[in-house]
């Protein structure tokens, strides 16, 4: 998984980070921040930390509002394992979104994470549910773009727009490597974001501005700046949040990046790993954006 970068924002007048007495409710995005036209996210719209691990406490709170929205599809995924069957191969798992429910279900499943803390989170989720749940998780900290499998699987998942984390060039041998180690029968599920080449040139920044819903007595809110590069087939998202709570008002900015899809090219790297596409799905998200599922078999 990618791990954003976490650093402080300079001093802005508007919203003062020395401590204060009190602080008001955020109503709306801090005028310290001009969002350029910004609107709010769609609740199915992802603008990119789906696919970077929580650096630290605070983080997970953002990390947790923009997943959200996508719980749905641990049940469209779910329903795909009961087709298939077990073991789960669960590529870039994060802090086990799919995995731990995976295991409470019955199945058995490697979580596969770069990021040792995300997979430290996923292990004690397991043992706070039960032996019988965390005997069925097994953990590898392996980067995707050079991953080595050492057994088979009935049912590989790159979920949460994985696919997007790995770079152009590595992705060819992540397929294949998946695909060598399916099952007969087996099958690769991933979703990705699809964008209109011509919207992108079009308006190669956006902007999005949404509160982050918090339990725990702090008011957030976030601007996500998406900065799209054609050049490199790249996608930087900027995250400038606000945090105010009883004393102080503390301002962070988060960072990742990520590549975008070419839908034609990732199915030809399909094909030439030995996958077929065997279903499509896909909903649009705007005028130039839509969410796409594709469920891979191999070849006979």
């Amino acid at each position: 998984m990618h791990t954003p970068s976490g650093t402080f924002l300079p001093v802005m007048p508007v919203v003062p980070t020395a401590p204060t007495t009190h602080a008001a409710p955020l109503a709306a995005p801090p005028a310290a921040y001009p969002t350029g036209g910004a609107v709010p996210a769609p609740a199915d719209f992802l603008p990119g930390l789906e696919s970077t691990a929580p650096a630290d406490e605070d983080a997970v709170w953002l990390h947790d509002a923009l997943l959200g929205p996508h719980s749905a599809d641990i049940v469209r995924y779910l329903s795909l394992a009961r087709r298939c069957g077990g073991p789960v191969l669960d590529l870039g798992c994060g802090s086990g979104r799919l995995a731990v429910p995976f295991a409470r279900q019955g199945f058995s499943v490697e979580a596969v994470d770069r990021d040792a803390d995300c997979l430290e989170r996923l292990r004690a989720w397991g043992r706070r549910i039960g032996p019988q749940v965390a005997r069925r998780l097994v953990t590898t900290r392996a980067d995707l773009a050079e991953l080595r499998l050492r057994r088979t699987y009935r049912l590989a998942l790159l979920a949460g727009t994985m696919i997007a984390a790995v770079p152009p060039p590595a992705r060819p041998g992540l397929l294949r490597e998946i695909a060598a180690h399916l099952e007969p029968g087996g099958a690769l599920a991933l979703d990705f974001t699809a964008h209109r080449r011509q919207g992108l040139s079009e308006e190669p920044v956006r902007t999005w501005a949404f509160p982050v819903p918090r339990f725990d007595g702090i008011e957030e809110w976030a601007v996500a700046r998406q900065v799209f590069d054609l050049d490199d087939m790249s996608e930087r998202v900027s995250y400038h949040c606000v945090r105010t709570g009883k004393l102080s008002t503390e301002r962070v900015v988060r960072t990742t990046r990520k590549w975008i899809v070419d839908a034609e090219r990732l199915e030809a790297e399909l094909r030439a790993a030995g996958l077929r596409v065997d279903h499509r799905g896909h909903h649009r998200v705007d005028e130039r954006t839509e969410s796409v599922l594709l469920v891979c078999r191999a070849r006979a």
